[in-house]
């Protein structure tokens, strides 16, 4: 078989183009070539940036020729890419996969079962409100014109590579630096709503399973773990990883979207990681009956913190979320003080 994926090295697709190569499918990659290293198999490149008018051209000339079983963009953010998409590779491909977003279900839920008939409506995040317009574009292309799509909805992936928190900074060593220096760190709400991480190896195994499903063509699939966690949970795998004792403070999603508007926990908490979430599943295993995702959290995290604490190349500090934790936390021990002084 022969597939195309713009991208195809990130924290879910590189789990994907591994497994098709070791089966001795044939994968071209369009990207930057910033992270091609550690491939084997039949992998073609195509090297060039598909956002910019130069990089589409390449791709276009370099497909000129080529028709693909599938193509697959992990990468596609905005209604004019999807154009751009869809006039690259319409006549090109007998399907093609677009990455969506399971945080463009209904915020908030009127219930926290989620299927992939729960309506779209995020109007707290704009990364949400986009992916939306994607979706819309190619269902439309789909009815109009027979366009072969395939909507894919992954919630929080994570791998070797990547931490899954909820309140962090630039990346999830803001977090796990807090821990290690004996620092208490931010969980929102009190830590209990429902979460569900689902690790890139298992999302590549229902992900490859719709690559050329003739039930796949004209539906969307979220692809999630069924396992349930807290973010309590979550953070003290992390601790328990680390070594260290885990110290906790619980502040509001309200609070934290209110005094730090610019690190974008309007949208990532209230229009997702703070709400509960009970995905089914039941559609993609319908598609693909021998889905199912074998890494429980705990084992996929101490993995990931394992890995990141082996690469310091991963290891970026952020002082000003440090210190934003430092006053956050400070102004609540004060507010509590007040009160119980009166």
């Amino acid at each position: 078989m022969k597939y195309l994926f713009i991208g195809g090295t990130g924290n879910i697709s590189k789990y994907i183009t591994e497994k098709l190569l070791l089966r001795g499918d044939t994968v071209y990659l369009v990207n930057r070539g910033n992270r091609n290293h550690g491939l084997s198999g039949d992998v073609r490149y195509i090297t060039a940036d598909i956002n910019t008018e130069a990089g589409a051209t390449t791709v276009r000339e370099e497909i000129r020729d080529l028709c693909f079983d599938a193509v697959a963009d992990f990468i596609v953010f905005t209604e004019e890419q999807a154009e751009r998409d869809f006039e690259l590779f319409n006549g090109k491909c007998r399907q093609y996969l677009t990455f969506s977003s399971a945080s463009v279900y209904q915020t908030p839920l009127v219930s926290p079962y989620i299927t992939e008939a729960t309506p779209m409506k995020n109007p707290l995040w704009r990364y949400s409100q986009n992916k939306i317009k994607v979706e819309e574009f190619f269902m439309k292309k789909y009815r109009e014109c027979d366009f072969p799509v395939t909507m894919i909805r992954p919630s929080h992936t994570y791998g070797k590579t990547y931490v899954p928190l909820s309140v962090e900074g630039k990346n999830a060593y803001s977090v796990i630096k807090r821990m290690l220096d004996g620092k208490p760190v931010i969980l929102p709400g009190d830590g209990t709503s429902l979460w569900v991480l689902t690790h890139s190896s298992d999302f590549a195994k229902g992900f490859i399973g719709l690559l050329g499903n003739i039930h796949a063509i004209g539906e969307t699939y979220h692809i999630t773990s069924d396992e349930l966690v807290t973010w309590n949970q979550v953070y003290q795998v992390v601790a328990d990883t680390l070594g260290v004792s885990a110290k906790f403070v619980h502040v509001s999603s309200e609070f934290l979207a209110e005094t730090r508007p610019g690190g974008g926990f309007l949208g990532s908490l209230l229009g997702d990681k703070s709400n509960s979430v009970i995905f089914d599943n039941s559609k993609l295993k319908r598609a693909v009956p021998d889905f199912v995702c074998t890494t429980r959290m705990d084992q996929g995290i101490a993995e990931s913190v394992r890995y990141m604490m082996s690469h310091p190349e991963l290891q970026t500090e952020d002082p000003d979320f440090d210190a934003y934790c430092d006053r956050v936390i400070s102004a609540l021990e004060k507010a509590k003080a007040e009160i119980l002084s009166e």
